[in-house]
Parts: C-alpha cells; structure tokens; sequence
C-alpha cells in the first residue's frame, strides 16, 4: 500500500479523540524514561500531533534543548497550535534524511512513528548518525492488532462490510512491526552494536462512549482515506458498525479496553 496521509481534518479528531484514548499514557511513559537518561540536546521524529513533545517539555529542565519532528505539516501545525509549556524547536524534516549534523544529539526519542518509516534500517541509521556516541534512541512500537482492544474490535467490525477485500491500514502499518527479532535486526543493520533493550507496556485505554474509539480510528487515522475510497456512504457505515460491535463488547456508557505496546532502547 501507498503511504499513508494525514491530511484534511485527519490531523484535528487524531489530537482530539486518538491522543487522549491510546498515545497519552505511553508518551507520559516515554517522557520518563527520557528525563532519565539526563539529555542536554533532545531530538523527536514523528512527533505527530505533539503529545510526546509536550510531556518532553513538562519533564525536561529548561537547560534541555528539544527538537520537534515530523514529516507532515498539517500534524506539525496542529501540534503547533496546541503548543507547549516552554520553548520547543518545530521543524519539519523526513527522518529518512535528516537535516542535523552528524552526533548532535543525545537522544532521539520516537512514539508510534518507526512503523511508518518505508525503509525502517535507513532512518534508524540517520537517527544513530545524529546521536552522540553514548547517546540513546528510545523508540515506541504498538504490540499485534489483537492485544489492543479497540483497534482490533474496530478493525473485524469494518472488514465484514468488505469481505473479499478488507482494509489494510492499521493491520499493516501501526500494528505491522512488533516482531523483536525483526527490529532488533534492523538496528543492527543501523549500525547499533548492542542489543537493545525491549520493555513490554501494558496500559488501560478508556473513553466515556463507544462512539469515541470508533471516530478515533475511523475518522483520525489515515484509515478514512481508505474508507472513504471505497465509495460514498462507506465511512458512516463503518462507524455504525464498528459503533456497534464496542458497544456490544465493551457496555453502552463509559469503556475500557487493554492496550500493549514495546518500548525500545538503543545505545549509538
């Protein structure tokens, strides 16, 4: 499948139901482990919609340099727009070829982004090149579709209306790359030496409607490109059924549901 897009108003339901339903709790997580490696000069890739960048600048002192991220402009500029606590360095830049010198920083920090990358050893290779030796690349990476709840109920809800041809998206791109083994031979083909350490993160997702978790995924996420190409009226369907099936699976008031996802280490 082609790249996928954040574009239109993907990138303003993404910051207002998909942040608060499954990245907040891991980018408090990722922040932590940040601020406790003692950086000066911090970069983040694929920062999205900012909700790592913004705990980075809760976290980190004021002495700490941060660097923000990401490929996209319109999930830059929502992120932008939400803005942060302190002073943070916006740029867009292709973590495929970064626009840093060589051992600028010390460390690059990554939620939920690597999966996208369509070469994955080559931009973990630029992030190692921008890294100090010593320096850390602390990435995310969500776990398989069927160990995160509203995803994977979302997903089997929608591909009934498309037997013979079910969607792609969040199966093959944001839960498509959580095999260890493949990740950890994509750091060393980086050129990461070590082996890097793999933390397991379990979390709880809740949200006060089945109906947020359904226009979370179905209407933030580059999921509704691939609905909406499917013809007019696909996208409400979706959401009416997929509605449906986490209502049935999880109540009709306020839910909750598992989420899992690995946290990587890297030593340059």
């Amino acid at each position: 499948m082609s790249q996928p897009t954040f574009v239109g108003s993907i990138p303003q339901l993404y910051e207002q139901y998909l942040v608060p339903l499954i990245f907040q709790p891991y980018a408090v997580d990722l922040a932590a482990r940040t601020v406790a490696v003692q950086p000066r000069r911090v970069l983040e890739v694929a920062a999205g919609t900012g909700a790592v960048t913004r705990e980075l600048a809760k976290a980190l002192p004021p002495s700490t340099s941060i660097v923000a991220t990401d490929l996209s402009e319109a999930m830059l500029d929502q992120a932008i727009g939400r803005g942060t606590v302190r002073h943070v360095t916006w740029q867009l830049a292709d973590v495929m070829k970064l626009p840093f010198p060589d051992a600028e920083f010390d460390t690059v920090v990554c939620q939920f982004g690597v999966m996208f990358f369509p070469e994955k050893a080559q931009a973990l290779a630029e992030a190692r090149r921008v890294l100090r030796p010593g320096g850390q690349l602390i990435f995310s990476v969500w776990a398989g579709l069927e160990y995160n709840d509203f995803a994977c109920t979302v997903v089997k809800a929608v591909d009934t209306l498309f037997p013979q041809n079910p969607l792609r998206f969040v199966k093959s791109v944001p839960h498509g790359y959580h095999d260890t083994a493949v990740i950890a031979q994509d750091l060393a083909l980086a050129g990461f030496t070590r082996n890097p350490a793999v933390t397991i993160v379990a979390k709880v997702s809740s949200a006060a409607s089945p109906h947020i978790p359904t226009v979370a995924f179905c209407w933030g996420t580059p999921m509704r490109t691939e609905l909406e190409a499917r013809g007019p009226g696909t996208l409400d369907a979706a959401t009416t059924v997929a509605t449906r099936a986490v209502t049935e699976q999880f109540g009709s008031g306020e839910v909750e549901g598992k989420l899992q996802a690995y946290v990587i280490c890297a030593i340059r």
